[in-house]
């Protein structure tokens, strides 16, 4: 819908297994709305759910339910510049590597979120700002 911000599930990597960076990257393709809605406004929020966590994962707690916590990002949508492409291209196929068979006429390509605010959300709603830095 023109103009509406909607959610989609895109394949992620923050680097390497032995090289996260904490900076989520994408294998996105010019085909996908949500890439092309990106590429005109490319403001953007990623929700990550607690999968690992201690109470989730001890009690076999659904990482959805609201006791396990969540971590927000928001920020800016970019195109990985040609100099990052290659550290991108591990990130995402060490930990993806199907995405190398997807079909090369998609136009694939990699974007990043440029990250300008965290928020973590604990507990029924529970909600604390993290400092970029951290």
């Amino acid at each position: 819908i023109q103009g509406m911000p909607y959610g989609n599930c895109l394949l992620l990597s923050d680097g390497p297994v032995n090289n996260s960076t904490g900076i989520p990257f994408f294998y996105v393709t010019p085909k996908d709305n949500t890439v092309v809605d990106l590429l005109k406004n490319p403001v953007a929020s990623l929700t990550l759910p607690e999968a690992d966590g201690n109470l989730c994962r001890k009690n076999v707690i659904d990482p959805e339910d609201p006791r396990c916590a969540r971590l927000t990002l928001t920020g800016q949508m970019v195109t990985v510049p040609p100099e990052e492409v290659e550290f991108a291209k591990q990130a995402m196929f060490s930990r993806h590597p199907v995405v190398r068979k997807w079909p090369r006429s998609y136009e694939w390509f990699f974007m990043k979120m440029n990250i300008e605010h965290i928020w973590l959300q604990s507990w029924y709603g529970e909600v604390s700002a993290i400092a970029v830095e951290e």
